[in-house]
């Protein structure tokens, strides 16, 4: 290991460190000084094997800046210090506007000026979406709140391009790496950000049950929009794609913060959210009242054309569900690297390593997964069966991953024991964090009723998930018995009560869901990952030598192999 760690605490500088004879004995020091991307291998293959290997000197760089002290502090105090709303100004008039710490500023700033909002959009380069996640990725690691923003931003293009008028007028603001906060007209700015609005109090998931009208502004495309929104996250954003009820069925509208004629937009900030985490991030619930709007697509389908934007926001809840378990894995090891135990290294205690060889195969496969559904954003305007697997496979990682990332951070939070569980640390941010993707973008049950619905509506998108599943065929003989029984039950035309004309029904959504994500993860580790993680996933993920908790690995498996590349700290 070629360790260069700075033993200083992000909210300790070095110059007001205690003295030597009063540090602490057998503490760790905090995992500082480092680059999150070269210390992550499988992440650095990942980014050459897909063809963004262009972009390895920007990620590389933004690595080892998150790794820095001054990058962690910045996450460390947007949390602690959580956004205000300011309804109104001292004279009763409507302000609505929220005001965040500067750490908030510094890490928008950071990811902006790196194209996290608009990678994938402005470079026309194989593996751009590659680079994109593999950024995000990391930048989850430190402070995942103000990634809400970002991601919306980047998701809104997909469903924009759908109104020309409006993709010509917005994009060039979308696509500038300037960092603008002002709360001013978008076309006085020197960069913009969009947000989303489909949730309402009484409908949640069910958007079609919206209650939020637009009425037509003469016979423009142009709307006033009257209603409410429960969940509108970063409601500082400089306009918002929100479903409204037009005449002809629910509808997509770009509804700026600013009128075109340069006034407030009635845009009404009623309350903040005050969440389990994602803290530094501002949620609101907002209300229109004769809010001016833009009609966006064909109006009575607004679900279908909002729809695009949801699949790239899934793509995000998967990197950054992954991005939480590559820091806690890392916080994890690190810790037991430098913590000494009955007389050992914490990482030299037999059980440690098989919680931590545990941890590591989850975190392995989790990129391997998350990275493949990247790469098939990127091939898919080219390829048939690309589009087919990314519509599917975007629903299964996302379900997945987000389903693992809570468990995952939170069996690594107790590597650290006492340490991980104290709000110094960065493990509580990341455990309150983690359930949130789960949620945002579709609930679990939605999302699998998702997956149902792609496999049930397209025939050909079943040949190309098998397809996939067998790119490995004959390599190992317990991954092919496991594809061999979903291939069985996707291909069961009986009549068993599914809604989808298959043999499994919606009640049954979320164990089918399971099994794709684990074949596909074990597809992928066995063509990417060395052959002892690849044995030790099959065994314990497919063929069931795994017990309910982290640290079950069976007898055999090759630990020292599994946890000698975990992290190179560079």
């Amino acid at each position: 290991m070629t360790a260069s760690i700075k033993q200083i605490s992000p909210h300790q500088p070095s110059e007001n460190r205690p003295p030597e004879d009063q540090l602490a004995l057998n503490q760790v020091p905090p995992l500082t000084g480092y680059n999150l991307f070269l210390s992550d291998c499988t992440l650095v293959q990942s980014v050459e094997r897909e063809g963004a290997g262009w972009a390895r000197e920007q990620i590389s760089e933004l690595g080892r800046f998150l790794g820095t002290e001054e990058a962690q502090r910045w996450g460390f105090e947007a949390n602690e210090n959580k956004p205000i709303l300011h309804t109104h100004d001292q004279f009763g008039n409507r302000r609505d506007e929220v005001v965040f710490h500067p750490a908030w500023h510094s890490l928008m700033r950071t990811s902006v000026e790196n194209r996290l909002h608009c990678l994938s959009w402005e470079k026309k380069k194989k593996g751009a979406h590659v680079a994109r996640a593999a950024l995000m990725m990391l930048t989850a690691q430190n402070e995942a709140g103000h990634t809400c923003p970002i991601s919306m931003t980047f998701s809104a293009m997909a469903a924009l391009r759908a109104e020309p008028e409006l993709a010509r007028e917005w994009e060039p603001r979308i696509l500038s790496s300037t960092y603008d906060p002002r709360f001013a007209p978008a076309q006085e700015k020197s960069g913009v950000l969009l947000g989303m609005g489909m949730t309402e109090k009484q409908g949640g998931s069910d958007v079609r049950a919206n209650t939020t009208r637009a009425e037509r502004i003469g016979g423009s495309r142009e709307h006033r929009v009257t209603g409410h929104k429960w969940f509108c996250s970063a409601p500082m954003c400089d306009a918002f794609l929100i479903l409204a009820q037009a005449p002809k069925g629910l509808s997509c509208f770009l509804l700026p913060r600013w009128t075109p004629a340069g006034e407030r937009n009635h845009f009404h900030i009623q309350r903040l959210k005050d969440k389990l985490g994602n803290r530094a991030n501002a949620s609101s619930e907002i209300e229109f009242t004769q809010a001016w709007a833009h009609l966006v697509g064909e109006e009575g389908r607004g679900v279908h054309t909002i729809i695009e934007m949801v699949n790239h926001t899934r793509l995000d809840c998967a990197i950054a569900a992954a991005g939480l378990m590559r820091q806690a894995l890392a916080q994890a090891v690190h810790h037991a690297r430098h913590r000494h135990v009955f007389g050992k290294l914490l990482i030299e205690q037999p059980l440690m390593r098989n919680v931590l060889a545990d941890l590591a195969l989850e975190s392995e496969a989790a990129t391997l997964l998350m990275v493949r559904v990247a790469s098939s954003f990127d091939a898919r305007e080219s390829s048939d069966r690309e589009r087919a697997f990314c519509r599917v496979a975007t629903a299964i990682a996302k379900y997945w991953l987000c389903k693992r990332s809570p468990v995952h951070v939170g069996e690594a939070l107790e590597c650290l024991g006492g340490n991980g569980y104290v709000e110094e640390s960065i493990m509580p941010r990341l455990y309150r964090e983690a359930p949130l993707y789960s949620i945002w973008e579709g609930s679990g049950n939605v999302i699998c009723l998702d997956v149902l619905r792609a496999l049930a509506k397209d025939r050909s998108t079943v040949e190309v998930l098998l397809a996939e599943l067998k790119s490995n065929a004959g390599a190992d003989k317990r991954l092919d018995k496991y594809v061999a029984e979903i291939q069985e039950l996707l291909t069961d035309k009986a009549d068993n009560g599914s809604l989808h004309g298959y043999g499994m029904t919606d009640y049954a959504a979320r164990e089918l869901t399971e099994r794709l994500a684990l074949a596909l993860q074990a597809s992928l580790v066995l063509r990417h990952s060395s052959p002892a993680i690849a044995d030790a996933f099959i065994a314990s993920r497919l063929a069931g030598e795994h017990g309910q908790a982290f640290g079950t690995l069976p007898a055999g498996v090759d630990v020292d192999a599994i946890l000698g590349g975990v992290m190179e700290l560079r």
